[in-house]
């Protein structure tokens, strides 16, 4: 092969042939400061089939990377695993160029299809579990709807035992290596973990029972190929465990005290309710929003016990940074979690009420009457601050035995 070559073997007869998003900095509020790729990969069967395409500035990228290993108008076929945008919106250029015979994407992929480009070309949805001939290679198709669109769909490469797995496996991380292999492992759980907080939490229960039912799909990847990130070609055990884990949500002696502050009172509260929390025997985490982004918030609780929070009443309402991470977070419908809430005022008091609500709304149990200051907390709102801590830091050990 000539020495421009960009696509990347993955396997026997399968290579990427994505592109690279070096400067990406937010997706859909998440930030992403290592960037990410997007993936997509040509698998040189009879006939050959291109499977994902790439967000649309980046399209002219990816068909320079088929380029380099086919001539375009041999492929017949390109599979659409997931209609986002970041992976689909490169499709209409990408079709135009390649003159497919056929766009294979879930039914509820089609339906996105049609309402992002309002297309009247046929499109083709394989029945769940279907099969497709490239010769002496098979394509299967799984429908995983809703992990995480309604349309989501795996394409499993039988015969190299290579999973496409769309936006499962995945994480956002820019790189120039294309294999989680060549990445540090501590690098990788963080990405991988802080992507599962902030796209997949909401899903857990069905990823648990992906995972449950990959030996009755007969799906044993060799090789996990996602839409984002590195590609796992060694040990892909490693990341379906750490998914496992983190569907099960299990509680730990973390706590996560996320709170902002406009004269720094709010801020003294935090720091009490943190030191009490401390000596009740959790691992805390002080989140001030001031210097905290909400994907990061999200992030840190995974593995986390307790949620707090805290607000200065503004206008006889949370403080805004708060409302908005409260929002967030609510979507991401994390469990099995304990709180309480907290704040300063200056003549009405109302933000720990609301905040005591919203706990309510994500079904985190109160489990300590808040705390109100008003101005300045003096020595005695701080003791009971960090009563406060230790109260819920009580609640968690009671609910998490020891481990190790």
């Amino acid at each position: 092969m000539d020495s421009s070559l960009r696509a990347v073997r993955i396997s026997d007869r399968a290579y990427w042939v994505g592109a690279v998003d070096w400067g990406l900095r937010d997706f859909h509020g998440y930030a992403t400061s290592r960037g990410s790729t997007y993936n997509a990969y040509l698998v040189l069967g009879d006939p050959v089939t291109l499977i994902d395409t790439v967000k649309a500035p980046f399209a002219d990228e990816l068909l320079r990377n088929v380029a380099s290993l086919a001539d375009p108008a041999a492929i017949d076929y390109v599979v659409c695993n997931h209609a986002e945008l970041d992976h689909a919106g490169g499709l209409p250029r990408t079709i135009a160029a390649l003159r497919p015979e056929r766009v294979i994407a879930s039914a509820l992929g089609i339906k996105a299809l049609r309402g992002h480009f309002h297309w009247d070309q046929p499109l083709y949805a394989p029945q769940d579990g279907e099969t497709l001939r490239l010769g002496d290679l098979t394509l299967r198709f799984i429908e995983t709807r809703m992990l995480h669109w309604p349309d989501s769909m795996f394409t499993y490469l039988e015969e190299e035992q290579t999973l496409f797995s769309q936006d499962a496996f995945g994480m956002h991380l820019a790189s120039a290596e294309r294999f989680a292999d060549q990445l540090e492992t501590a690098v990788l759980r963080e990405e991988a973990g802080k992507y599962f907080a902030n796209i997949l939490l909401p899903y857990t229960n069905l990823i648990t029972r992906l995972i449950g039912r990959l030996p009755e799909l007969e799906l044993a990847p060799r090789v996990i190929a996602p839409d984002h990130g590195p590609i796992w070609r060694e040990r892909p055990e490693t990341i379906v465990g750490w998914y496992a884990d983190w569907a099960i949500q299990r509680p730990g002696r973390k706590a996560v005290v996320v709170y902002d502050t406009m004269w720094q009172s709010t801020d003294a509260m935090a720091r009490a309710v943190g030191e009490g929390l401390a000596a009740g025997g959790l691992s805390v985490v002080l989140r001030p929003l001031a210097a905290c982004q909400r994907s990061d918030i999200a992030t840190s609780l995974l593995g986390a016990g307790a949620l707090l929070l805290g607000s200065p009443t503004l206008n006889n309402q949370v403080f805004p940074t708060v409302a908005d991470v409260v929002t967030y977070l609510k979507g991401l419908r994390p469990r099995n979690l304990v709180g309480a809430a907290f704040g300063s005022y200056g003549w009405s008091g109302e933000a720990v009420a609301q905040l005591e609500a919203m706990l309510q709304e994500m079904k985190v149990e109160v489990v300590a009457e808040g705390v109100k200051a008003v101005y300045v907390p003096d020595a005695d709102v701080r003791a009971r601050c960090r009563a406060l801590g230790e109260a819920v830091a009580a609640a968690v050990v009671e609910r998490v035995p020891v481990t190790g």
